[in-house]
């Protein structure tokens, strides 16, 4: 009961320590530092080395939260390889990955047993030895981030062929890696055994590989079903992490039963078992956006947990000695992952371009590179805390310069969108108010916070000079042609006519004549004037019905009309044009989207269709989303991609027309 009592405090001790690095850790990125290395440096601070808050003993007994965080990590990994969105770029992909596997894993194991001798740890240890602690190593350098690299595509407003490679290089080789660790690491344990290489032993590690194999896809199945039951999402998740953490139970029970009943350890690998389940469950499943909404939900705190207990874990006193190995061992990483990045970029035809700077975005590394060196630490405790400390400290290096390097990698490629906005190039939507009042200048400021370019537009000289609070108004003597040209009128997204009904009308039928303007928002006063407005294709407000219309929806549904007008806190509602032809002939349902959106209507050759998850897209449709601002960003950062080289657009009748280039045979009848 003691012993219980014991592990409950420390749990608790612990608990807080995370909660405080969990604060802390905020404060790194206003210095250039990612949170992970906040993380890992408030948990040197608590550990045995520094402030001794969380003792040796305690970490020991802490050994089950680590269990329990790598194989939420692995669900995590897992639940980014969705195949139907990989499809568009897989030549490349393929290459990459084949290039990042072979050549980062081959050059990185060689230079490890070329120095061995002048590494401490390795120098008074047989071959045998030194071969299976290089392959180990080889494996963690091989290892990427999923996380890091949404967080940066996210942030840069990441799309096109460049980014799309990254990112699917990134989630398929952290599938790939565990294979490969655990193919490594059992071999490793043979060569530290001293087991004999025989037939047998090749038969053993194929059993163990297939094994894991096929118990990852039962957990696949066993998740789906968690995930069908009617339950509250909270206690899904809770289910979900205990049924991790089983996972690591069976494989310790598998261990030790293996040898009792067949005189031989056999060894599943809980990571790729758990990776594997994860990947079934996206792919395979019915509860893709639940399960990807419980991993939203648990991750933060499972990486807080993870990352502060390693952070503990760190020996200070080794770091001192092997400092200058683990920043030789990152110059060494970076150096095989740039020759790899090159010869598989060139195998898959990416331009050279590309291939010169394609090794920068698999720089940073996180979770599951540290949950590889702790499973090896852990197994392994006579050499495991050197190894561990060596690679924790590349680990950290990694992940303070791999960002900013594959930040500037995007805009080498010109693939940041958040850079084209800051250059105007033809991603920020303009609009042009005719009439000066108090509802255009309101309605100018509410525009320009969701990122429009207003002007309003008066015909009174006096007016226009006065200083209206950041609106900038401009003069136009006469509604013509020439002076609206001059004004620049034919290059907005949207006119807002508020002036009298025979002004608007002049306005209207100029812009549908000579514009092609794509939104034409018009008040009018008279009701006389409304079929004159349709007919030209305008948007038409009334005054008289409008105010009535819409109390009478917050009357009757007032949450959703609430949302539709914005009203609620950090919520809008968009129209998104679909333009990514890598989408199109997707079905909605088969899209990684955030959980909290919801697709409203598409429209579609002006005819407006409402949206079930069977619904595929198809290239120019536009979709109306609601939803919260980040995670639509999320999803027109998705879409709104037009950089692949199929893809072309031309203006026609001041209108921007995409389509897809489509080969045509000699031989193909045309009609007409």
């Amino acid at each position: 009961m003691n012993g219980y009592l014991e592990i409950v405090m420390v749990v608790v001790g612990f608990l807080i320590i995370a909660v405080g690095a969990n604060r802390i850790s905020l404060y790194f990125p206003k210095i250039k530092l990612p949170i992970i290395t906040g993380l890992l440096f408030i948990g040197i601070l608590s550990g045995p080395y520094v402030l001794n808050l969380l003792p040796k003993s305690s970490i020991e007994k802490l050994g089950f939260v680590n269990e329990v965080s790598l194989a939420f990590i692995a669900f995590a990994a897992g639940a980014e390889l969705f195949l139907k969105e990989l499809k568009g770029r897989m030549k490349s992909i393929k290459w990459m990955t084949f290039g990042q596997l072979v050549f980062t894993f081959s050059i990185s194991v060689s230079f490890v047993l070329l120095v061995s001798e002048r590494i401490q740890f390795l120098s008074e240890m047989s071959f045998e030895y030194q071969l299976a602690i290089a392959l180990l190593i080889g494996t963690v350098f091989v290892t990427r981030s999923p996380v890091s690299a949404i967080a940066v595509i996210n942030e840069m407003r990441a799309k096109g062929p460049f980014t799309q490679m990254a990112i699917g290089v990134t989630v398929i080789k952290d599938v790939l890696v565990i294979i490969l660790f655990t193919i490594c690491f059992a071999v490793a344990d043979a060569l530290i055994s001293k087991i004999p290489f025989d037939i047998w032993l090749v038969v053993i590690l194929f059993g163990e590989l297939c094994l894991s194999v096929l118990l990852g896809f039962a957990l696949g199945y066993l998740l789906n079903v968690i995930l069908a039951i009617r339950l509250y999402t909270q206690i899904k998740a809770v289910v979900i992490v205990l049924t991790g953490y089983s996972v690591y139970l069976l494989a310790s029970l598998v261990h030790h039963k293996s040898i009792e009943w067949f005189g031989f350890d056999l060894y599943i690998e809980p990571l790729l078992i758990c990776i594997l389940g994860s990947f079934v469950v996206v792919n395979f499943g019915k509860n893709r956006r639940e399960f990807n909404r419980i991993i939203e939900l648990v991750v933060p705190s499972i990486y807080v947990l993870f990352y502060t207990l390693t952070g503990a874990s760190v020996k200070i006193d080794i770091l001192q000695n092997v400092w200058s190995i683990a920043l030789l061992f990152f110059v060494v990483r970076l150096g095989s992952m740039a020759i790899g990045a090159f010869i598989g970029g060139t195998l898959g035809g990416d331009p050279l371009r590309y291939n010169r700077i394609s090794w920068m975005p698999f720089v940073t590394q996180a979770g599951v590179a540290l949950g590889l060196v702790s499973v090896v630490s852990a197994k392994y405790p006579g050499w495991g805390d050197e190894f561990a400390t060596i690679l924790i400290a590349v680990i950290v290096l990694n992940e303070i310069f791999g960002p900013p390097l594959f930040k500037w990698s995007i805009l080498l490629v010109g693939e940041s969108h958040k850079q084209r906005e800051l250059q105007h190039e033809n991603k920020v939507q303009k609009a042009f108010i005719f009439g000066l009042e108090g509802q255009s200048l309101a309605l100018a400021r509410q525009l320009s916070d969701h990122d429009w370019k207003v002007k309003l537009v008066t015909r009174d000289l006096e007016k226009s000079k006065l200083e209206y609070h950041g609106v900038d108004v401009i003069h136009v003597p006469e509604y013509n042609l020439e002076e609206l040209q001059k004004a620049n009128a034919h290059k907005v997204d949207a006119l807002i006519l508020l002036n009298k009904d025979k002004e608007n009308l002049m306005v209207c039928e100029l812009a549908y004549e000579h514009f092609g303007t794509r939104d034409i928002v018009v008040r009018v006063h008279d009701r006389s004037f409304i079929k004159k407005f349709h007919e030209l294709g305008a948007l038409i407000v009334e005054p008289s019905t409008v105010m009535v219309s819409l109390m009478d929806h917050l009357v009757r549904s007032p949450v959703a009309t609430s949302l539709l007008l914005g009203m609620e806190e950090n919520q809008d509602t968009v129209d998104i044009e679909m333009q990514n032809s890598e989408l199109h002939g997707v079905a909605i349902r088969d899209i990684q989207m955030p959980t909290d959106l919801i697709i409203l209507a598409t429209k579609r050759n002006q005819n407006t269709l409402i949206s079930t998850g069977f619904t595929r897209l198809r290239l120019g449709d536009v979709l109306t989303v609601v939803g919260s601002i980040d995670s639509i960003d999320k999803l027109r950062l998705k879409l709104e991609n037009t950089d692949t080289p199929d893809f072309k657009k031309i203006r026609f009748a001041g209108k921007t027309i995409s389509f897809r280039r489509r080969q045509i045979k000699p031989d193909t009848d045309l009609p007409g």
